[in-house]
């Protein structure tokens, strides 16, 4: 559901949700460990087509590491190699768990649905160290790339 979170100008607060539905369109800026938005966190928020917060439309779902793994096995090197590849994936940046807008243009950060103990895997795209998985903290305002199941 877009509630205006996901907008590039959104406001920011400090104050963490103890919900998964938060009521709200703010950035949740969370400055200390575990760096998650919700506290405590939940792990089943974006797991499947009936994910609690599935952002994607109805019949999409965000992927599996492991899907996002079977993707990268066919593209080459690189930024270039993820937007080369059939799916077009370009390089938005991602939004820091501090608010801040960081490698806008170079470097993508794509959420999985796979947890790693405190963090979410991330597919991050990188000119300078290829593409590859990376756990990610759960406040960090990455790309998400719906999938049909």
């Amino acid at each position: 559901e877009s509630d205006g979170h996901q907008c590039a100008n959104s406001n920011t607060t400090t104050v963490l949700s103890s919900s998964d539905q938060v009521g709200h369109g703010d950035f949740i800026i969370a400055s200390n460990t575990p760096y998650d938005w919700r506290s405590p966190q939940n792990d089943n928020l974006w797991q499947g087509l009936n994910g609690i917060n599935n952002p994607c439309p109805l019949g999409y779902r965000i992927p599996t590491e492991a899907e996002f793994q079977n993707e990268l096995a066919t593209w080459a090197f690189g930024t270039n190699g993820a937007f080369s590849s059939i799916l077009k994936i370009p390089t938005p940046g991602y939004r820091r768990f501090d608010g801040n807008f960081m490698n806008i243009g170079s470097e993508g950060r794509y959420r999985t649905s796979t947890i790693s103990g405190t963090n979410v895997k991330n597919l991050l795209l990188s000119n300078f160290d290829g593409n590859y998985m990376i756990p990610d903290i759960r406040n960090m305002g990455g790309t998400v790339r719906c999938i049909k199941d």
